[in-house]
This record gives C-alpha cells, sequence and structure tokens, in this order.
C-alpha cells in the first residue's frame, strides 16, 4: 500500500513530510463543488473529501490524504484571492479582528472515505495599515492562500495571536494527522512517524 497527498501544496508536501518520508504526490483533476448550503466549517471537509475520492478513484489500493484550508471570519469564507484588489480588501476585514481558519483532512481507500475531521484554529490580527498591506502584496505572498496571507511568511507579521494548531494554519494539522494515520494504518503495515 502506497501513502498518496493529493494535493499540489508545497506547505502541505513539506508537514506530511514531518511524518512520513515514505509517500508521492498526485493532484486532483476535479472540480470542485461547493453546496451553499455547507457551513464555513464543513466546507473544507467536503473539498478535501472530494479531491482524496478522485485521486482514490486512479489508485484505488493506497491511502489517499485530501486537504484544503479555508479563511472564515464572522461566518463569511474567504478563500484564495482573485486579484491584487480582492487581497487588500481581504487584508482589511481581517485587519484587528479574529478570524478562523478550517481545514479539512480525508482520508479515502478504494473509492471509500475512512475518515475525515476539521481542524479549527482562531487567529487574532493587528490592525493593518494602508502602507503595510501595499507592502505585502508586493511580496506577492497574499495570492496563493486563504485569507490572503501565510502564517509562514511575511504574514506572521500581522498575527497577534493564535488559538489552536499552528499547522493548522498553514494548512495541514500535522499532529492529528499523524495520529489518524496511525490508527488507520496500524493493519496495514504502514507506520507514522509517532
Amino acid at each position: 500500500m502506497r501513502l498518496i497527498l493529493a494535493s499540489q501544496s508545497p506547505r502541505r508536501k513539506e508537514l506530511l513530510g514531518q511524518i512520513t518520508g515514505n509517500f508521492s504526490v498526485e493532484v486532483s483533476r476535479i472540480e470542485e463543488r461547493r453546496d451553499p448550503a455547507w457551513t464555513a466549517e464543513e466546507l473544507p471537509r467536503q473539498l478535501a473529501l472530494q479531491k482524496a475520492l478522485d485521486v482514490s478513484s486512479r489508485s484505488a489500493s493506497d491511502l489517499v490524504i485530501g486537504a484544503d484550508t479555508i479563511v472564515s471570519l464572522d461566518g463569511v469564507v474567504l478563500g484564495k484571492p482573485r486579484d491584487e484588489a480582492h487581497a487588500a480588501d481581504m487584508l482589511r476585514m481581517l485587519s484587528s479582528r479574529t478570524h478562523r481558519v478550517y481545514t479539512g483532512v480525508a482520508f479515502c481507500r478504494d473509492k471509500k472515505e475512512l475518515s475525515s475531521f476539521v481542524q479549527c484554529t482562531e487567529v487574532d490580527f493587528y490592525p493593518l495599515t494602508e502602507e503595510q498591506i501595499r507592502r505585502y502584496l508586493k511580496t506577492g505572498e497574499p495570492f496563493d492562500k486563504a485569507g490572503a496571507y501565510g502564517i509562514q511568511g511575511k504574514g506572521s507579521l500581522f498575527v497577534k495571536e493564535i488559538r489552536g494548531d499552528y499547522f493548522n494554519v498553514v494548512g495541514f494539522p500535522v499532529a492529528r494527522v499523524a495520529r489518524e494515520l496511525e490508527s488507520l494504518s496500524c493493519a496495514d503495515g504502514f507506520s507514522a512517524w509517532i
């Protein structure tokens, strides 16, 4: 049995590497389906499941991990920004506020869901000036990240406090994934790092 990460995120690949070096990456080819009835908490779990099921359909006997991360402010989902103006608007919304970062993780094999979960971390931002937002946009960092910031990069300068798993904000709750892998794969001979 192989372990496959169904994500093109270099951050997720690096973080899964903290658990095991014995995995491959296969990017999902599906067009994500979003149901307007899904809450901010349910959305990333559903998207992660879609990705994992898609890859599992091509690698049926392998264990596939899908993941998706969103930022939620007062129940409004902030995904990846469309452009610079959209990124600036998101950062203005997050300024001086507390938001939640939800990462959904799904585990599939034989085109079936084995398990899934959603991890939540609360993040408080300092007040942001227009000049700080402008300088941050020039870094290019916000454009491929939910909520238009990366806590592992220069976006960390905006973060006043977090409550919960830091790695969840990066996009992959490492400790919880490791424990889930351990419980799922003991019978199959796969051993996570812990």
